[in-house]
């Protein structure tokens, strides 16, 4: 790879989630999500926290475009609820859920921003759940239905879409781990929900006819902390990338990988045929980076990392967080994004968009209308140069979105934790928004003439 990408147009956006910013969880025909089970059982969320409200954004589509269209970016990634599509979750469709998302697609493009579009980030319908979930194939099969059903609605106005968002969170997090929804802690589950989650993924392309489909990983440069710690590092590096890349590039499940998840080597989970369906099955990759991962061999040295049963397999792992740290506790180093990408794109040859980026910040009051928020600014800053030395190394890196445009539902902490370009006051009914000096340092990078502007087609060849 020797070819430089730096003088190609680089689209900038932000992005949401449906969970995480709609909220009306029982309005208009919606049915129960996994989370909304979750976030009932006491001890789950932070604070006690859920998302039956998050946001609004829900009742609140004209202002936060509005709030999009004052960035001036040229796309705006969200996720579709599928139990507001597909209550059951197969089967019987909701159209006053798709009709939600049609009137954003429009106010979307009405307002000159590319649409993006992501079926699957993380809320499964309950009763999909209850018989079975990821770990089970009909999940896979449900999700090809719910595709094709957005699609045919949608498919006119939207090019771009992404399958699923960090299928290594539902996977490892929502089955292993059982930090998220569903909350199980079976570990090979985890294994054969992203066994799954790869299925439905390349089935469901094939209900996106005409589109330009990929997948969003939450990919993660994996650094051992000593030589002794290389055994456990590539166990890591097995179940966080190379579970979903090795099947995308190469039909196939590592040796190394079978070693420490010897249930994908099962032919009644692995049946014939499936490895080769997903081979191949993504016209781009999107990247979701905030941090490196530092595995090292375990010594009890303190308390145990919370993603650290999400390794099923791996034996005597411990994982290290060094300083500097977001306010989540996620490491900071820019470097780690540079080397994602210059390496997936290496391994891939496929186009990349780093669809999530951003910092979880412990931001001041809201003071005269403005909320400071030079930390995130700096944070933003540096992984934006990475992207621009991963570009001239010859990564083909084609899109950049900040997570994420609303303070919201943080998952497992709740309203704690503060990712967003824009301050929602929870104080107020009326959730009023206030823009951080973030938002408005990040439209002066949108404007900047260096950034190219790519508005017509993310990624249109």
């Amino acid at each position: 790879m020797t070819a430089s990408h730096s003088s190609s147009p680089l689209a900038l956006g932000v992005a949401t989630a449906s969970y995480q910013i709609e909220g009306a969880v029982t309005e208009d025909g919606r049915g129960p999500s996994i989370w909304d089970t979750f976030t009932a059982q006491p001890g789950r969320i932070r604070g006690g926290d859920d998302g039956a409200e998050a946001c609004d954004s829900y009742h609140r589509l004209d202002d936060d475009v509005a709030l999009i269209r004052g960035l001036g970016v040229d796309a705006y990634r969200f996720s579709l609820a599928w139990p507001r599509i597909m209550p059951e979750g197969r089967g019987r469709v909701e159209t006053r859920g798709l009709d939600y998302y049609e009137r954003l697609v429009d106010a979307l493009l009405a307002a000159g921003i590319e649409p993006v579009a992501t079926l699957y980030h993380w809320d499964l319908p309950q009763p999909l759940e209850d018989a079975g979930g990821w770990p089970a194939r009909q999940t896979a099969e449900a999700f090809v239905e719910y595709a094709g059903a957005v699609h045919r609605r949608l498919g006119d106005r939207v090019t771009s879409w992404a399958t699923h968002n960090e299928p290594w969170c539902a996977a490892y997090l929502g089955y292993a781990a059982g930090v998220h929804a569903p909350g199980r802690r079976e570990g090979a589950a985890g294994h054969r929900a992203a066994h799954h989650l790869m299925l439905g993924h390349a089935w469901a392309r094939e209900a996106l006819p005409g589109a330009h489909v990929g997948i969003v990983l939450n990919l993660a440069p994996v650094w051992a902390e000593s030589p002794e710690a290389e055994r456990v590092a590539d166990g890591v590096d097995a179940i966080r990338n190379r579970v979903w890349l090795d099947p995308l590039v190469d039909g196939a499940y590592d040796d190394k990988l079978l070693a420490v998840a010897p249930v994908l080597a099962d032919a009644e989970l692995v049946r014939p045929g499936d490895l080769e369906s997903v081979k191949g099955s993504a016209d781009w990759l999107g990247i979701n980076y905030y941090t490196p991962v530092r595995p090292q061999v375990a010594a009890g040295r303190g308390e145990a990392h919370p993603e650290q049963d999400a390794y099923p397999g791996v034996e005597g792992l411990e994982l290290v967080v060094r300083e500097p740290r977001t306010d989540i506790g996620w490491e900071i180093e820019p470097r780690g994004l540079e080397e994602l990408l210059v390496q997936t794109y290496e391994r891939t040859g496929l186009p990349l968009v780093i669809t999530e980026n951003g910092a979880a910040c412990a931001d001041a009051d809201v003071v005269d209308g403005r909320v400071e928020d030079a930390d995130r600014i700096d944070y933003l800053r540096g992984h934006l140069a990475a992207v621009d030395r991963a570009r001239e190394a010859g990564a083909d890196v084609r899109g950049y979105f900040v997570w994420t445009l609303l303070d919201n539902f943080e998952w497992a902490e709740g309203y704690a934790k503060k990712f967003g370009l824009v301050h929602v006051d929870r104080s107020s009914p009326s959730l009023p928004r206030t823009p951080k000096a973030s938002y408005h340092w990040f439209a002066e990078q949108v404007a900047a003439p260096a950034q190219g502007r790519g508005a017509a087609g993310l990624l249109t060849p």
